[in-house]
């Protein structure tokens, strides 16, 4: 595979550009190495938290930041996100090294933070089609991603000194509970299944399976691989919902954006990643390799598929949200409520046949 494929940003969205000039001397003052004139430019990808690249003098930094709009301060929080990479990774080389912090709003906006770039290849639901892996590389690179999520959750993470970031007992319970509530918050549209699946996985909830270290948005686009072999991933991007918590609704969670080719077409729009390329296993088969590589029983996986369901259905139905109030102009986002209805009907269809693959 050529390095022609390293991800690369392109410019910056209206409505979205930083104060460069602030920026830069904020930086140049706080980095070392940084010098010389500020380059910015966006990552285009991904539907919440903004990341662009910074090129100043020979540095190439990657800077995050919230959605312009946003009012999810728990689900945007810089300094959370700092504060996991920092401890993170000293001892999980796989998470990029953050290199400063900044909560003075008055920089670009916003509180923001700036790490190292991982430059790197990176999967997604549309490729060239001289970029997509033969079956045979496309298999090998799941299992790669499979063994990823086994291994972040065998971390160690109060020895990472992240054991006060969540609280795993009644974890379940109040994540079912939180998403309901918002969806509720976030609701603009009339959408049945989605509120069914919220009642149903309240209904139903399983035992607690144990605690971890959990990324909580585990898909190709959140991996970067290494540009002379796609099957080693090099870093896990995007950690800003990551906790301790069940392992077992992360996986619900991986289980959720991961779309088979026999999905129905709504769901196929929602694809994210490129999980339909010959090659991948199907669902059922993520979730039995990551029961064979965690070691963990994974009990009745209807309710963590259904789990991951509806928690996708409420960050698209609030992102969402924030477009229809006007806080955001990016024409992506237009069409969104179709990924939530989506998500609602192929949750109910799991319900009601008790499985998670092979649904219509």
């Amino acid at each position: 595979m050529s390095r022609d494929w390293i991800d690369e940003p392109a410019a910056v969205r209206k409505g979205e550009e930083l104060d460069a000039e602030r920026l830069a001397a904020y930086l140049c003052a706080r980095v070392p190495g940084a010098e010389g004139p500020l380059v910015v430019e966006q990552f285009p990808s991904g539907f919440s938290n903004l990341t662009y690249l910074l090129r100043l003098g020979d540095r190439a930094l990657v800077l995050r930041r919230p959605p312009f709009g946003a009012k999810i301060r728990s689900a945007h929080d810089m300094g959370r996100e700092y504060t996991i990479l920092s401890r993170l990774a000293p001892v999980y080389p796989k998470a990029p090294k953050p290199l400063l912090y900044c909560e003075d709003e008055a920089v670009i906006g916003a509180p923001f933070y700036v790490m190292e770039r991982v430059e790197g290849v990176i999967l997604r639901a549309k490729m060239p089609e001289a970029m997509t892996p033969p079956p045979d590389r496309m298999a090998a690179i799941a299992g790669a991603f499979v063994e990823t999520l086994a291994e972040l959750h065998a971390v160690d993470y109060a020895a990472a000194g992240l054991g006060e970031l969540g609280r795993p007992e009644g974890y379940v319970r109040r994540q079912v509970e939180g998403w309901a509530r918002r969806y509720r918050k976030a609701r603009t549209d009339d959408v049945p299944a989605v509120e069914r699946a919220a009642a149903w996985l309240a209904a139903n909830l399983p035992p607690e399976s144990g605690a971890s270290l959990i990324h909580n948005d585990f898909k190709y686009d959140n991996l970067v691989l290494a540009p002379d072999d796609w099957t080693r991933v090099l870093a896990v991007l995007d950690w800003e919902m990551a906790t301790v918590g069940d392992p077992l609704m992360d996986l619900g969670t991986t289980l959720g954006y991961w779309v088979d080719p026999d999905d129905p077409p709504a769901m196929q729009a929602l694809r994210l990643s490129p999980t339909t390329l010959p090659g991948n296993p199907r669902r059922a088969e993520v979730a039995e390799r990551y029961a064979a590589a965690s070691g963990r029983d994974l009990g009745d996986v209807v309710f963590y598929y259904v789990y991951g369901l509806f928690k996708i259905a409420v960050i698209v139905q609030q992102i969402y949200a924030r477009y229809r109030a006007g806080h955001t102009t990016d024409p992506r986002f237009a069409g969104l409520l179709h990924a939530v209805r989506a998500c609602g009907d192929v949750a109910a269809r799991a319900i009601e046949k008790g499985r998670i693959d092979r649904l219509y």
